[in-house]
């Protein structure tokens, strides 16, 4: 089971976000933004966009995968994008937007361009950041050449060593020690959190729509939450969501050189251990272990306590305690007969080798 975020810093619903939104726009301005055929009230008004599960009144959503089909039967959302093969299952109460024309296959991303690409955080208007050059006061240590970005926040106890860049709005709870030459944007972190040196947190996701006439980026909108009592190793990297948190649970602990995608999710107490590498949207549960060098695809679940060795490439959802090895990552007395299999075959005699 993976816990939701725990509040950062201070309540994650009081704080005011990283980007502004444009909005709200009328279905009709989207529709002809989009190329879209609009299927319902042209002056209705949409003024976000979420993912399907988490879509209210007054929020496009957008449906580009057939696997989420049933999130689509169940959506709240106002209005919805969809490819032409998918409107008729729209449920009612929601407008359709149908795209004919589809930009790498997916009509996710003119929903993302049209829309988010008009949000911007006030420090790329000319907002200045705070460089600080000497340590602080009230219990707060800020060291030489630190930079905190305005509106961040920075809790009792805690060091920003030197050369750290702190950005906009970002929360640093109490205790907590930022080592020498971190970057940390789009980010909510708790409290006695530890974070090594040239490790980089809350930058874009890695997400482009692939087309013929070149890869167009969709923009990554959502934050990234570090719960209490996580340690992240020297140079690793997470990106911030696409429009869901990318979120560490409490307790987790993370080595050097690990890299986690946009939207992750991790549970509470997990081991990640040197570069693992963690694709977009998987989801830890707690007491999950990764051993050097795994690598997870994007949209996996690794269930609570499973294990997963070194080198393991894990291509497909993994039960709650199971042990796994191998590429690709299967059950461990699977993976350990096929590697004993092959030895034997390979020390046969009688077997030639073309």
């Amino acid at each position: 089971m993976v816990h939701a975020a725990k509040p950062a810093a201070g309540d994650l619903m009081e704080h005011p976000g990283f980007f502004e939104r444009a909005g709200p726009f009328s279905l009709r301005a989207l529709a002809e933004a989009t190329g879209s055929e609009l299927i319902g009230a042209a002056d209705a008004e949409v003024e976000d966009i979420r993912p399907l599960d988490a879509a209210r009144r007054g929020h496009l959503s957008f449906l580009d995968n057939p696997k989420y089909l049933p999130l689509l039967a169940n959506t709240r959302a106002s209005a919805c994008l969809v490819a032409p093969k998918f409107a008729d299952k729209v449920p009612d109460g929601t407008d359709r937007l149908v795209t004919p024309t589809l930009i790498g296959a997916s009509p996710r991303p003119r929903c993302f361009i049209q829309m988010p690409s008009n949000r911007r955080p006030p420090t790329e208007r000319g907002v200045p950041a705070i460089s600080i050059r000497a340590p602080s006061s009230s219990g707060r240590t800020v060291e030489a050449a630190a930079v905190i970005g305005p509106e961040a926040r920075i809790g009792r106890g805690t060091t920003i060593a030197a050369g750290t860049v702190i950005g906009y709005r970002v929360h640093v709870g109490r205790d907590c020690y930022i080592g020498p030459n971190a970057t940390i944007t789009h980010t909510l972190v708790g409290n006695r959190v530890t974070i090594h040196g040239g490790t980089a947190i809350g930058q874009d996701g890695f997400g482009f729509a692939m087309g013929s006439a070149g890869h167009l980026k969709v923009p990554q909108i959502g934050r990234v939450i570090i719960q209490d009592d996580v340690e992240i190793g020297a140079n690793s990297t997470i990106d911030r969501g696409a429009l869901r948190d990318t979120i560490v649970g409490e307790g987790t602990k993370i080595d050097n050189l690990v890299q986690i995608g946009h939207n992750v999710v991790i549970g509470r107490h997990c081991i990640i251990v040197s570069q693992t590498g963690i694709s977009g949207s998987s989801e830890l549960g707690d007491f999950v272990a990764l051993g050097g060098q795994v690598g997870v695809v994007g949209h996996v679940k690794i269930g609570a306590g499973a294990q997963i060795a070194g080198s393991s490439n894990v291509r497909g959802h993994v039960p709650p305690g199971a042990r796994w090895g191998g590429t690709p990552a299967k059950p461990i007395r699977l993976w350990f007969r096929e590697l004993t299999v092959l030895r034997q075959l390979a020390e046969r005699k009688d077997v030639k080798l073309d």
